[in-house]
């Protein structure tokens, strides 16, 4: 920068030569010496300005090619792991197959050995018919009657060898069941994961896009994406995100619950939000009505008209009425669910929980020692329900980042069995993962937003 400065001033003193050529060998007068030192000055101040503005356009540019150098690691590095996967689903199909196929063997072989069994259990049956007389009667030396006692005796022992066999082919067909469920479950998330990977580089490769189209030395763009990004995340700050029986809370603030509550459980903060907003958004009543007595049957909130089966009677009302004066909350003005056109309501706050659930042994502590409180655990408060929900599904298997482990979560939390087994579970489990990770404005979405990973 010193020889360019050197070389702009010789060019600057050039400019200069032809005024003073008439009297090259005289020196400058008072006045041409102060003209000539203040235009310098001028020129060395543009000249300075000019460099800062280079510095910090290339330091501009530099933040920009980092970012879509990142952007683009982040796609190699999902591309490759892509492959990996699809190399891995391969495999594992290969293997299904095989275990497919050796299964059926094996219940072939079992079906055979029931075959063999029941000829076995025939010929034994019809030797056991009759008796010692009948047998030596029958026998026409006693040399017969030795044989057929000795095929008697094999026949127990094939019997015996048989039973042995089907044994062993039955457990070892459970174990090749058991398996191929183990590998089913690995080839579904792999796809699970390859679709994940899929959905990031897309929303990556336009961001890449967005970045690669601004100019390097237009940084007021740059500038005004980074301030959309932050628009943008504000405006999800401040999004409410309604929960049934308690006040609306902030996204952002919810977030932060589920954050806490992961962890301590290892339940994903998108998947614990896809269950709050579907436990929350089940009907048009959800914590909309109260009880008016031991038999469970209530009113509506709004209306004040009757309702019958709010709560199960055997079940609920007494731990519900436990909670609720532990909390010194009145119990017939503190909202619950209503109930659907099928079953009872009474499910409590946020989460939903059922009564007789919040009462399970060692519930309560457990929320108490992973919120570190030592008050009694409030199921219409927020972060108390986050985190009776987070630990219940942990519980669940939901502690997992694999898809099928909390998809079979989510049905466990709506029936109590794995996806499958109880009519609406599964529409539940997918509807929990659509919201937390697949629907256009997932929630997963929100939170990458919200934390600058988008």
């Amino acid at each position: 920068m010193i020889h360019h400065r050197r070389n702009l001033l010789v060019g600057i003193l050039f400019l200069f030569v032809p005024l003073f050529s008439h009297a090259q060998t005289a020196p400058l007068t008072a006045d041409q010496r102060a003209a000539l030192q203040a235009q310098l000055q001028q020129v060395e101040a543009q000249e300075a300005q000019a460099e800062q503005q280079l510095a910090t356009a290339q330091s501009k540019s530099s933040s920009l090619s980092q970012a879509i150098a990142v952007l683009t690691a982040k796609i190699n590095a999902a591309q490759l792991d892509i492959k990996a996967k699809n190399l891995l689903i391969q495999s594992l199909g290969s293997d299904i197959q095989d275990k497919t196929n050796h299964i059926s063997d094996l219940e072939t072989q079992i079906d055979q050995g029931k075959q063999t069994l029941a000829d076995l259990l025939r010929k034994m049956h019809e030797i056991d018919a009759y008796s010692l007389p009948e047998v030596l009667l029958s026998q026409s030396t006693v040399s017969g009657f030795f044989n057929d006692v000795d095929t008697f005796s094999s026949l127990q022992e094939s019997l015996q060898t048989t039973f042995a066999l089907l044994q062993s082919d039955e457990a070892s067909t459970s174990a090749e069941k058991d398996a191929l469920t183990t590998r089913q479950n690995a080839e579904m998330d792999a796809k699970y994961a390859i679709q994940q990977q899929e959905n990031s580089i897309k929303a990556d490769q336009a961001q890449q896009k967005q970045l690669l189209s601004i100019s390097k030395g237009n940084e007021k763009a740059y500038t005004t994406l980074v301030s959309q990004e932050a628009a943008q995340a504000a405006k999800i700050r401040a999004a409410l995100f309604s929960l049934a029986g308690a006040s609306a809370i902030k996204f952002g603030d919810a977030y932060n619950f589920a954050l806490t509550v992961s962890k301590q459980t290892g339940v994903p903060p998108a998947f614990l939000l896809a269950i709050i907003t579907q436990e929350s958004n089940l009907g048009s009543n959800i914590g909309q009505c109260y009880i008016s007595g031991p038999s469970g049957d209530g009113v509506y909130v709004k209306t004040g008209d009757a309702v019958s089966g709010v709560m199960k009677p055997t079940r609920d009302v007494e731990p519900f009425l436990t909670i609720t004066s532990d909390l010194n909350l009145n119990p017939y003005q503190t909202p619950v669910s209503c109930p659907l056109s099928y079953g009872y309501g009474g499910a409590m706050g946020p989460a939903q929980f059922i009564p007789s659930t919040w009462v399970l042994p060692d519930f309560n502590s457990r929320i108490q020692s992973a919120l570190g409180i030592s008050t009694m655990p409030n199921p219409w408060n927020p972060l108390d329900a986050f985190m009776a929900s987070g630990i219940y599904l942990s519980d669940l298997g939901a502690d997992s980042t694999s898809y099928t482990a909390q998809k079979n979560a989510a049905c466990k939390y709506y029936s109590g069995q794995s996806c499958g087994n109880v009519p609406g579970a599964t529409s539940y489990g997918n509807s929990v993962l659509n919201l937390a990770y697949f629907n256009t404005n997932s929630i997963q979405s929100q939170i990458d937003a919200l934390t600058g990973n988008n």
